[in-house]
């Protein structure tokens, strides 16, 4: 959650951005800034956003994860075995 204490203006930010970044790296609380009174960018520091990158990877992995067990289940995929054999054909591979 995005606290007030964390949104300024970007003119604020130009004035102030040593102050700003030292907050934001103590923190690793976004800053959200804003232009003629609109939310306009986020800034996070490279940790927090290296981790935010983290968690959405994750997410994709497992809502795919979910999705490919579902179609299995619905009986639309394959054997595994059965794959990699028709891979083997195809690229000449040995068994």
């Amino acid at each position: 959650m995005i606290e007030l204490n964390s949104i300024h203006s970007l003119t604020d930010f130009k004035r102030n951005t040593p102050q700003f970044m030292e907050k934001i790296k103590e923190t690793h609380s976004p800053l959200v800034l804003t232009v003629n009174g609109r939310a306009e960018l986020v800034v996070l520091d490279t940790d927090s956003f290296q981790e935010l990158l983290n968690k959405v990877e994750y997410a994709e992995t497992v809502q795919a994860i979910k999705e490919g067990m579902t179609s299995f289940e619905r009986g639309e995929g394959r054997l595994a075995k059965e794959a990699l054999g028709d891979l083997a054909k195809k690229y000449d591979l040995p068994r």
